[in-house]
Parts: structure tokens; sequence; C-alpha cells
């Protein structure tokens, strides 16, 4: 019985087999075969780009943090902006009695 050995492919084939697929419009079984490498393989790399792409989980957080401190803000000055408008109006009603 012949054990299997892992081969260790560089980050850098790794990305180059990735490229091959989303910037070259390689279909991923056609890459792998060409490349000598697993079509499951190759699209476990593809997968893990995307995902690194799409954005990590914390940055995703934190994007969500800052536009919630963002919006938080607007409504406080929307807020101000309603309390004057409505002295304003009180004020002009008092004047046109």
């Amino acid at each position: 019985m012949t054990k299997k050995t892992r081969r260790r492919y560089s980050d850098e084939f790794k990305a180059d087999a990735v490229s091959l697929v989303t910037e070259q419009g390689y279909s991923v079984s056609e890459a792998a075969r060409r490349l000598g490498v697993e079509r499951s393989v190759l699209d476990r790399w593809c997968r893990k780009h995307r995902q690194q792409v799409a954005g990590t989980p914390e940055r995703q957080e934190d994007d969500r943090d800052a536009e919630i401190k963002k919006l938080r803000e607007e409504v406080r000055k929307l807020q101000l902006e309603k309390d004057i408008l409505k002295k304003a109006a009180a004020f002009f009603a008092k004047e046109s009695s």
C-alpha cells in the first residue's frame, strides 16, 4: 500500500492559480487541469480569495460601528435643527397674532 504524500504549493503559485480563474477567465476545472492540481484544491483557494476580498468579519464590524456613529451624529444634528425650527415657528406665530 503506497502512502500518498501531500504536495505543498507556494503562496505565489496559489495566487497565480487564482488569478487564472478570477482575472483571465479560465474555469476552475480548466485551470486545475492545466496546472496539474486537483479541482477541489483550486476551488478552495478561490473561495479563500473571495472571502479575503470581501473583507474579514472584524473589518465589517468596524465599518458597521463607524456607520452607526455617523448616523447617531446625523440624528443629533437633525434633532437640533428640528428644535430650532419649532422655536422659530412659535416666534413667528406670536408676532403674526
